[in-house]
C-alpha cells in the first residue's frame, strides 16, 4: 500500500482536550471513510490521563497541588492505566483504519512498539518490549520506561496511541504510578544521550519510520484481522 494513503498533521504544542475532540471527530469520518488514515503528532501541556482500567490512587497528589503544578487530569476511553503528557513529549495518535490495512490489533500494538524502538535507535538508543509490561524499555541497566502505549480501537479504526519522552521534565512523573507499574523508572532521550534533542527532527525520523512500517514495508499476504 502507498504511503500517500496517509497524511500525518503536526499539531505543535496543544491542549488535551482540544487534541482528544479532534481525534474523535476523525474516527467518525474514518467510520463513514470520508477521510484518508491521518497520524496526528503533537505535545500537549501538563496533564494527567485515566484509562479504562486506570487505579485512581496511582495518582498521588490532590486537585489543589494539580493546579499549583499547572496540570489537568482527564479520564479518557483508552486502554491502560495513568500516565503523563507534557511540553517535550512526542505524542502520536493514528487514526487509521486496520481493516483496509488487512491487520488485526495485536499487530497494530507490535508495529507501534516497533515504530518506536526503530525511531530510537536512530539516536543509538536501544530498547525491547518487556512482556507483561506495557511501553518501551531500555535494554541496559535497570528498567526504564521511554515511551508509553495506549490505544482504542472501535469496528477496526484506531485512536490515542503513545508518547515518547524526548526532553520531557520527568519530575511530573513522580506525582504518579506511571502506568500503575509501582517498582520501574522512567526516562527520556535526553537524560540517555545527556544533552537536549531536536524535536522536530526526532517528529520528522518518527513519520519515516511509521510510513515504512505500516504502508511501504507491511505484508499485506500473511496479516489475519482479528
Amino acid at each position: 500500500m502507498d504511503s500517500s494513503t496517509l497524511t500525518v498533521q503536526s499539531l505543535g504544542l496543544v491542549d488535551y482536550q482540544e487534541a482528544w475532540d479532534l481525534q474523535k471527530k476523525q474516527v467518525a469520518k474514518r467510520h463513514l471513510d470520508t477521510v484518508e488514515d491521518v497520524l496526528f503528532l503533537c505535545q500537549h501541556n501538563h496533564v494527567y490521563t485515566f484509562g479504562k482500567s486506570a487505579n485512581q490512587d496511582n495518582l498521588l497528589i490532590n486537585d489543589g497541588f494539580l493546579d499549583s503544578i499547572g496540570a489537568q487530569k482527564f479520564e479518557i476511553e483508552r486502554g491502560g492505566d495513568i500516565t503523563y503528557h507534557g511540553p517535550g513529549q512526542l505524542v502520536g495518535y493514528p487514526i487509521i483504519n486496520l481493516h483496509e490495512l488487512g491487520i488485526g490489533v495485536k499487530r497494530y500494538v507490535d508495529l507501534l512498539e516497533e515504530s518506536l524502538i526503530q525511531t530510537l535507535e536512530a539516536y543509538n538508543i536501544f530498547t525491547e518490549r518487556i512482556e507483561g509490561l506495557t511501553g518501551i524499555w531500555l535494554k541496559e541497566g535497570p528498567p526504564r520506561k521511554i515511551a508509553a502505549i495506549g490505544i482504542k480501537v472501535s469496528r477496526g479504526v484506531t485512536m490515542h496511541g503513545f508518547a515518547l519522552n524526548v526532553n520531557t521534565n520527568l519530575t511530573y512523573f513522580n506525582h504518579i504510578v506511571p502506568c500503575g507499574i509501582q517498582d520501574k523508572s522512567v526516562t527520556s532521550m535526553e537524560q540517555e544521550l545527556g544533552s537536549a534533542v531536536d524535536m522536530d527532527e526526532v517528529q520528522e525520523e518518527y513519520e519515516a519510520v511509521f510510513r515504512q512500517l505500516f504502508y511501504d514495508k507491511l505484508d499485506l499476504t500473511t496479516d489475519v484481522i482479528n
